[in-house]
């Protein structure tokens, strides 16, 4: 291969951002909006919480990126209230889906209860699992009431960033005890011909011992179908067992998830959560059998972006 690999520059790194977006279809870059919800008890202490974003386009998805709810406060229902307001929210802004993650030690059994369906699961290093779960609301879900309310004498209400930062501590907090803290090593590289000009770049970083991402890989448009994504792909899985990194994710949309099903160990997805007219994009869930394989061979799996 007549390139050679170098560090990506800030501006470089830039350029790939904008050319990315120019190659993703025009509904992904339509409006997105982030809303905070909060409760506070008697003393205006916030006990519980969530951030989330809604995104209005193909999909019409709310994402729920964190709830949270005191220790002291649990097992009341308040959960289930800002479950409930955030649908509410999402209807409201006419989405149709509700999409969120969660852990083994988290509350995957909470979110069942509401109707909320698992499509994708991965084993992490530390054993736990992860879980990505969808409701689709325009779909007959019988509505789930908490045998206890005694939390409905709080009332959900619209927060701002310093109540956001509030939940999201509380949420750090909490899985502190159970994730490992890991260090991180970021991979910014970039392959130039001989004459020193770009032909192709990829951002990404490895959590040492845990997974690694690929934020961003693009390859001028000329140079496509000569190995060079693939190439930087394998310097990021090269990266990743030198650091006993089991599992490399990216997000993936119908626009180029087939070159990365080429170079990946691609999982089924349960196709059923979706509809008929949809392309699944990709997929993290894996068999025991194959996450005993990654760690050899380090694959490159695709992650469900919806």
């Amino acid at each position: 291969m007549d390139y050679k690999i170098e560090n990506l520059t800030k501006e470089e790194a830039i350029y790939i951002g904008k050319k990315i977006n120019d190659i993703v279809p025009r509904e992904v870059d339509a409006d997105e909006e982030e809303f905070v919800l909060k409760v506070e008890n008697e003393n205006g202490e916030i006990i519980g919480g969530c951030v989330a974003e809604a995104y209005e386009y193909h999909w019409s998805r709310v994402l729920l990126e964190d709830l949270w709810v005191d220790e002291r406060y649990r097992h009341q229902g308040i959960g289930s209230m800002i479950i409930r307001e955030v649908e509410r929210i999402t209807r409201g802004k006419g989405c149709r889906v509700v999409t969120l993650g969660t852990a083994s030690y988290m509350a995957r059994p909470f979110y069942e209860k509401h109707g909320y369906q698992v499509f994708t699961s991965m084993k992490a290093a530390n054993g736990y699992i992860d879980y990505s779960l969808v409701k689709y609301l325009d779909r007959d879900t019988p509505d789930y009431m908490p045998t206890d309310n005694s939390g409905a004498k709080y009332k959900v209400l619209p927060g701002n960033d310093d109540d956001a930062d509030v939940i999201l501590n509380g949420i750090r907090t909490y899985s502190e005890a159970y994730e490992e803290k890991c260090e991180r090593d970021d991979f910014c590289k970039k392959l130039v011909n001989k004459d020193g000009k770009f032909a192709a770049g990829v951002i990404a970083n490895v959590n040492k011992g845990y997974e690694g991402f690929v934020t961003a890989l693009f390859v001028e448009e000329p140079l496509r179908h000569q190995g060079l994504g693939t190439y930087l792909l394998q310097e990021v899985e090269k990266l990743a067992k030198e650091n006993n990194t089991f599992v490399v994710l990216t997000s993936a949309g119908d626009w180029n998830v087939d070159f990365f099903k080429k170079t990946a160990i691609c999982s089924e997805v349960n196709s059923k959560m979706f509809p008929k007219d949809t392309t699944v994009t990709s997929s993290t869930r894996l068999s025991e059998a194959k996450q005993k394989k990654i760690i050899p061979d380090c694959r490159f799996i695709p992650q469900l972006t919806v």
